[in-house]
Formats: structure tokens, C-alpha cells, sequence
């Protein structure tokens, strides 16, 4: 079977610190080649995969001065133009590739990573019973869209170590943003009379400046930037929580998943797909303010470490992503 995995082109795949999407691309793709299939990654002309790459951008847009729109309608129309060398088209772009899927003869499989807004429901909705749609959560459905599976994100369970006795502080991972909850984290851990680590990208400048920035005192609120792969397994390894009070219905949440890889209990708000990736009171604690938040620091101890570590292991690992998605392509091409 010939693999066209399609990733975006934001950043490299794999990404060297940000790039969520571009992280499950990778995923999918090495854990394929693992698997013996002919892979093509089409994605920037410095990423890396154990595939073929092909590419018609230099780098992500995010990290040079492209134009956003023009260097992805290349890119997509790039794999369009070559579809009929592959049995299976696996988007990982968004809705735009969605747009060429009649145009061509090759079955389209399209991950839905999430609903940035639900005025780009039309276009999934238009090529419903002919674009096929995974779900990365059951709770990220959309009641207008037909669904083939639901695919869970895999991770590399390898990349990250397992550690059995974490230090006293609390860690924050993600994007500096209110959907994210950063926060909320900060008064947690106040609350809780903790110290926090604060890791990830600055999304929201303002929201950083007005909210985030009067707080870092670098002492009990400490803020160290984006992570990269090492960091972010130090990071997630040694810490005693992992804080993720949402504010919005989060479509999957990897930072949670690798948490627990590494033991790490999570404390998140029950919102999305939460329930999905945390199993309460086993490998976390799913709970709806900060107040309680606080509470659920606690009872951190009544964690099993290992508990998180194989929870992962079982559901969320690379492999088993990898034999999810590989039946979809069988049932489409009848293989």
C-alpha cells in the first residue's frame, strides 16, 4: 500500500518545539514505515522521516516570513497534482485539502485535529460520504459530519521516560492562551501553595502581558519558555502534576497523554475530551473550578505512578494509533 501522509506546513514535521498537528503527522508516518509500507511525507523541505519527503516549501511559515495562505495552497496542490501514485491520501491539514477530494481518484482520509471555528463545518459537511472523517475524540464530533473511526493521537513511547519519584512542583504545558487555562494554573498553584513551572509558546501576547506576566515572580511562578523534546521529558517526568484547567472543549490534549507517559497524574477541568484521556481518580483528577483544582493537588498521592505511565501505554501509544488507522486505509481499499 502507497501512503501520501499530508502535514501542514506551520513547522517542520516533526516540530522542534510548537506543532501539534505536525507531531501526530510524524507519528503516523514512522509508525507506517515501521509497519513496512511505502510512506510519503508531504510536508517543509527540512523535515525528517524515515519515509520519503517531498516538498515544495523551504520551512514552516511560522518560522520565516512566507505567506500563511500561498505556501499551503502549494503545498496542498503539490500532493493533489501527484495523487495517482498512492492507494491513500491521509490529511492532516484541515478542511482545504477536503476541497480537491472529487477532483481526484485516490481515497482521502482526513483527521480532524479540531474545529477552529464551526464556520468551517460547510465545507467537511459538502464532502460528507466522500472525504472520510476521523474523529481524535469521540467528544469532538460534529452531529452534521459522517465519521469512519475515531483515532486516538499516538505517541512515541519511547521518546519519553518514565519516573517514579517526581519533585514538589506543579507544571503548566501548552500554549500561553485563555482557552488553555494559564491562568487558572496560577491560582491553582497558589492555592495549593505550590511552586509552578510555566512551559510553552506565547499565543496571546496581550493576554500574557495583562494576565500571565504580573505574576511570574520566579519563584513561585516561574515561566521558562517553549520546551523542546528533551526539556518537555524532563519537564514532564519530574513533576509532581500536570495542571490543564481548560476553558474550551480541547479536542484530544497531547501534553495530558505524555504527562502520564512519564507518571505525571493530571489535573484538568472536565471539559471535551477530558473523560476520554483521564481516568479519574486512577490516572488524574477531572474537576470543574479552580477551588477544587486546588483540592485535587492533595490527593495527588493516591496516584499510582505506574498506573498513568501504562494507561498511556494501552491506549494512547503510537503503535496502537498506527493498526487504528491502518484498518481504515484496508477498509477503503479493500486490501
Amino acid at each position: 500500500m502507497r501512503i501520501a501522509i499530508l502535514s501542514p506546513v506551520a513547522w517542520r514535521t516533526p516540530p522542534r518545539h510548537y506543532g501539534p498537528w505536525e507531531q501526530i503527522a510524524s507519528n503516523i508516518a514512522e509508525g507506517l514505515v515501521k509497519k513496512g509500507f511505502d510512506v510519503t511525507l508531504f510536508a517543509t523541505e527540512d523535515s525528517v522521516t524515515s519515509g520519503k519527503l517531498e516538498s515544495v516549501i523551504e520551512k514552516g511559515y511560522e518560522e520565516s516570513d512566507q505567506d500563511a495562505k500561498v505556501a499551503e495552497c502549494l503545498h496542498i496542490s503539490h500532493l493533489m497534482e501527484n495523487s495517482d501514485r498512492f492507494d491513500i491520501i491521509h490529511n492532516n491539514f484541515d478542511f482545504l485539502p477536503v476541497t480537491y477530494s472529487k477532483l481526484i481518484q485516490t481515497p482521502v482520509v482526513t483527521t480532524i485535529h479540531g474545529f477552529s471555528s464551526q464556520k468551517i463545518i460547510p465545507v467537511y459537511k459538502k464532502y460528507n460520504g466522500h472525504c472520510h472523517y476521523v474523529s481524535i475524540s469521540n467528544a469532538d464530533r460534529s452531529p452534521e459530519l459522517d465519521y469512519i473511526a475515531t483515532v486516538y493521537n499516538g505517541i512515541q513511547t519511547e521518546l519519553f521516560s518514565f519516573t517514579e519519584k517526581p519533585s514538589d512542583d506543579l507544571l503548566y504545558f501548552g500554549r500561553i492562551h485563555h482557552d488553555k487555562g494559564t491562568a487558572e494554573a496560577i491560582e491553582i498553584a497558589k492555592k495549593a501553595k505550590r511552586r509552578l513551572y510555566i512551559a510553552g509558546l506565547i499565543q496571546d501576547k496581550n493576554y500574557y502581558e495583562e494576565k500571565i506576566l504580573p505574576q511570574i515572580d520566579n519563584e513561585q511562578i516561574i515561566y521558562i519558555g517553549s520546551a523542546g523534546p528533551q526539556k518537555r521529558n524532563e519537564l514532564l517526568g519530574n513533576s509532581y502534576a500536570l495542571l490543564h484547567p481548560i476553558n474550551f472543549k480541547e479536542p484530544f490534549g497531547l501534553s495530558v497523554a505524555e504527562a502520564m507517559l512519564c507518571g505525571t497524574p493530571v489535573i484538568a477541568f472536565n471539559k471535551g475530551s477530558m473523560p476520554e484521556l483521564i481516568e479519574d481518580k486512577k490516572t488524574g483528577f477531572l474537576v470543574s473550578s479552580v477551588d477544587e483544582a486546588a483540592e485535587a493537588v492533595q490527593q495527588v498521592p493516591s496516584i499510582k505512578r505506574i498506573d498513568c505511565h501504562n494507561h498511556v501505554v494501552k491506549n494512547f501509544s503510537q503503535e496502537k494509533m498506527v493498526n487504528d488507522y491502518v484498518k481504515v486505509y484496508e477498509k477503503l481499499c479493500n486490501f
